[in-house]
């Protein structure tokens, strides 16, 4: 099936060395299968320090540094499989990161997540309401009973909308509820974020500091716009039925909404500033899938 992917894909690459907020630093790396029996089946140069750096219990993963570094990860902040034996070597999550697909009614689609510095960069500095195909992938479709991407579009029609303010753009956004839905005690909600799970008890502490109603720099307006997008394109093309996409539309929309809190309790006031805290933010949120599957169900 062919493979679509926003514009700004092709401008992403990892940043390595250069990246602030390394990904081989704090994360549990796991590794598949096809890349366990390869790393098994290596005989000499790196391969004593691969295969025991690996712990099998309860999935096959990397052990951690006392540092919560990848084992792999050099002084310079680069990675040795890669300088050692070279990118075929790098395990699935690896390779893919920060890369997500989902599967839709027209093919696969591709895109990169906001919880990657440099994939945040491009994304709160493009707009996703172009696709391009760019390859194939392989499988061969399912049958659809509902296609999300009608919905959508209508959603990216409005945001790239130059003559609706930023206001009336969410006005419409919000109009693909029952105003009822919309209708949620603030303090419950805090009460949500507050008892979900989180790697850093200061991300907790900035992202539970919630307010649903608070003013937005101009500034920040476009960047904040494209978070939605993303948010949008990243979590409702695969839905499977209009309540699936009422469910992870709502989702898309309190992300912004929590982002827009952030900015505004943390005085952020330019693109650049913001970019740490979306990172963060997705990072805590977006890459957890309790998290996620918590807040989604949360009314739907």
């Amino acid at each position: 099936m062919l493979l679509y992917a926003p514009a700004y894909y092709k401008d992403f690459h990892c940043i390595a060395d250069k990246c602030r907020h390394n990904c081989c630093i704090g994360w549990e790396i796991d590794v598949d299968g096809a890349s366990l029996k390869k790393y098994q089946s290596l005989t000499q140069g790196y391969s004593t320090t691969i295969k025991e750096s690996v712990e099998t219990d309860p999935t096959p993963h990397f052990r951690l540094d006392a540092k919560k570094r990848c084992p792999h990860l050099d002084e310079n902040g680069l990675c040795r499989i890669i300088s050692e034996l070279g990118e075929d070597y790098l395990c699935e999550i690896c390779r893919e990161h920060p890369r997500f697909y989902n599967f839709t009614p027209r093919g696969a689609e591709l895109g990169i997540g906001l919880a990657c510095e440099e994939a945040c960069r491009i994304i709160l500095s493009s707009d996703h309401f172009k696709l391009e195909a760019i390859g194939e992938i392989d499988g061969d479709g399912e049958d659809y009973y509902f296609d999300p991407l009608i919905k959508r579009q209508e959603i990216f029609n409005v945001l790239s909308d130059p003559d609706l303010s930023h206001s009336k753009k969410l006005q419409s956004i919000a109009g693909h509820f029952d105003p009822e839905a919309l209708q949620i005690e603030e303090e419950a909600l805090k009460k949500l974020l507050g008892s979900l799970e989180y790697l850093n008890e200061e991300d907790k502490a900035i992202i539970c500091d919630y307010s649903s109603d608070v003013p937005l720099k101009e500034a920040l307006e476009k960047p904040l716009e494209r978070a939605l997008g993303y948010f949008v394109y990243r979590h409702c093309s695969n839905s499977q039925s209009s309540e699936e996409f009422q469910s992870t539309l709502w989702f898309s929309l309190l992300c912004y909404s929590i982002l827009r809190s952030v900015c505004h309790k943390n005085k952020v006031k330019t693109k650049e500033e913001l970019i740490p805290y979306a990172r963060m933010f997705s990072e805590e949120i977006e890459y957890s899938e309790d998290n996620t599957d918590t807040l989604t169900s949360f009314i739907f």
